[in-house]
């Protein structure tokens, strides 16, 4: 069997039936044998690598199974590097196949050879951004590395694998076998241990103030029914990171939204407030825990904390953990749940504590309630995450690319079920949510999908639009038009006493605001499009671009001046921080913060 003929096979027995890959003389082997299992197996073929990986990363966030990726010789392999640190940090699998050049010619710097310090070593620039990288040389290294390569990258917790393959290797051939499929993800669960879930049930048992701490790990876990009957069980309210949004209905009144400078305010006034915080599959970043300051966010180690991860490195690497549970998310909440059932109910043993939250929640809804209510041209950003909230069915898959859209998306979103908000969280890559949202398409085809891309976001891989038309693939783009890299302007605005360079998109010597015609751009490309100026017309035209069931452009000019209302805070040392414009530190034991 010829190598490349080997993988093909291998994946379609894998149930991996999407490669989204770009052509190139390295890898025109493997494409030779995907055309020859073509009614089993679907190439998708973008114009840039970095969408390649963006897609088979929102691939896999919707589905829970993975989709490949094919790219050639050095630069094409090269475009996919900051896609897989984006999958990488946020724990989305995906296999990376990269052709490198052929064995014989290994060291002779032949075309698009990386040997400075090792030969055919692409291997060691893609290393950081995966979990693993294998490079078979000959035919039969390939059952092997592919059986390796997939269960690393669907065990404990998922990530991208690279899959390097010389020239030569997908052409020659060897007697080898089709090694079977890895397990697919969440085939192996880990649980607490019997003295770790007795310790963890007895601080939760007592404890006044609790609160749960739920990120991508319960939502990788599929992990929602369990937390939700949880909730249920024991009244405890949740908090969620971005990637853990819907794991718990967030119209639910126990769900207390994000938590961080861009966070909920009931979300940031429970963390601080809370006696016990049990996190389950979530990390403590910088923009989860305002910079890990105390008083804005949490406030550890005043605060008992359970932490719960399948990956060790996480327990305790920010906060340490008064207990530290290495456990998959579903298990661990299925094995709370069957202890508390063995244990008489305490009723309304949280009421003051529920009480507290509804007055947080009451203040929150009556300071922001007017500003989504309010029409304006340029549109006020509240409207647009409100249309989009009203227009769109609870199943409705939104990829929510990087910035100042994405902050006010992480604050006032209301996810109704897991894996529909996707987020480029942990390393925030431009263009993930405008080129993921063809992925998350493709993984659910018969249910809507919006990208929110700013316009910055969208002009780096605008060509999403021609794949979108070549393999129709109906998205709906709602670009985020404010004219700017706004986020980051207002960090200069803030940290630089009103300065600005190189942040807001001009042109002339009055320093005009410039964008592209979208709308005009996406029609010719093929792509529907509408221009959107006045906030009451952006909720019909959301309607008619989703039911249209295509590719569809909605050019939607946004107020860049209105910012979203801070309710932690977060810094960048040495530079000072700004308070929360609403709410305030609070620090127990603190007769500053009690002010």
């Amino acid at each position: 069997m010829k190598g490349a003929d080997l993988i093909a096979e291998y994946l379609i027995g894998s149930g991996i039936n999407h490669v989204v890959g770009i052509c190139g003389h390295g890898n025109v082997g493997m494409l030779d044998s995907l055309y020859g299992a073509r009614d089993r197996i679907t190439l998708v073929s973008p114009r840039h690598e970095q969408v390649a990986a963006h897609m088979a990363d929102a691939y896999f966030r919707v589905a829970h199974r993975p989709a490949a990726t094919l790219t050639s010789c050095g630069p094409g392999s090269c475009n996919i590097v900051m896609p897989l640190a984006v999958a990488l940090s946020d724990s989305s699998a995906l296999l990376a196949i990269t052709a490198n050049v052929p064995t014989g010619q290994f060291n002779r710097s032949p075309f698009q050879e990386i040997n400075r310090h090792f030969q055919a070593d692409f291997p060691n620039i893609i290393r950081p951004v995966v979990k693993r990288s294998f490079q078979p040389t000959r035919v039969d290294m390939l059952p092997l590395a592919l059986r390796q390569a997939t269960a690393t990258m669907l065990s404990g917790r998922p990530g991208p694998v690279n899959l390097d393959v010389p020239f030569n290797v997908f052409q020659e051939e060897d007697e080898v076998e089709i090694p079977p499929p890895a397990p697919p993800l969440n085939a192996q669960r880990s649980g607490a241990a019997p003295e770790a879930l007795a310790a963890a049930v007895d601080l939760i048992a007592k404890a006044a103030r609790p609160v749960l701490f739920v990120g991508h790990g319960v939502t990788l876990s599929e992990a929602g029914p369990a937390l939700t009957e949880f909730v249920r069980r024991l009244g405890i309210p949740v908090i969620s990171s971005p990637n853990g949004m819907g794991c718990l209905d967030m119209t639910d009144p126990l769900s207390l939204g994000f938590i961080g400078r861009n966070g909920a305010y009931p979300a940031n006034e429970a963390g601080r407030h809370a006696d016990l915080v049990i996190a389950v599959g979530a990390r403590f970043d910088d923009r989860s825990a305002s910079s890990w300051m105390p008083g804005y966010s949490w406030n550890f180690p005043h605060t008992k904390l359970i932490h719960v991860d399948l990956d060790p490195a996480e327990i305790g690497r920010n906060y340490p953990a008064d207990l530290g549970i290495l456990a998959d998310a579903r298990t661990f909440l299925q094995q709370l749940l069957a202890e508390f059932e063995r244990r008489p109910r305490r009723e309304n043993a949280l009421a003051a504590w529920h009480a507290d939250i509804r007055r947080w929640q009451k203040q929150w809804d009556e300071f922001t309630r007017p500003n989504f209510a309010a029409h304006a041209s340029p549109i006020r950003p509240e409207r647009i995450v409100a249309d989009c909230q009203a227009v769109l069915p609870d199943d409705a898959i939104l990829a929510c690319d990087v910035g100042v859209n994405h902050n006010w998306y992480m604050q006032f979103w209301k996810a109704r079920q897991p894996q529909t908000m996707l987020n480029s969280w942990g390393f925030s890559g431009m263009g993930f949510g405008t080129a993921g949202a063809l992925g998350a398409k493709l993984a659910a085809p018969d249910r809507p999908v919006v990208a929110i891309a700013g316009d910055g976001c969208f002009t780096m891989v605008p060509h999403v639009l021609c794949t979108a038309v070549e393999y129709d693939i109906p998205v709906v783009w709602v670009i985020w038009n404010n004219f700017g890299w706004v986020s980051i302007r207002d960090i200069q605005l803030g940290m630089f006493g009103g300065r600005e360079l190189g942040t807001m998109f001009t042109q002339g010597a009055n320093h005009r605001p410039y964008n592209p015609d979208f709308a005009a751009w996406a029609r010719a490309t093929g792509v529907d499009a509408l221009t959107v100026t006045k906030s009451e017309d952006f909720k019909g035209a959301l309607e008619h671009a989703v039911k249209a069931n295509k590719p569809f452009v909605l050019d939607v000019h946004v107020d860049a001046e209105i910012r979203p209302p801070s309710t932690g805070a977060w810094q960048l040392p040495p530079t000072p921080f700004k308070e929360p414009a609403f709410g305030a530190r609070w620090v127990p034991g603190d007769p500053v913060s009690q002010k």
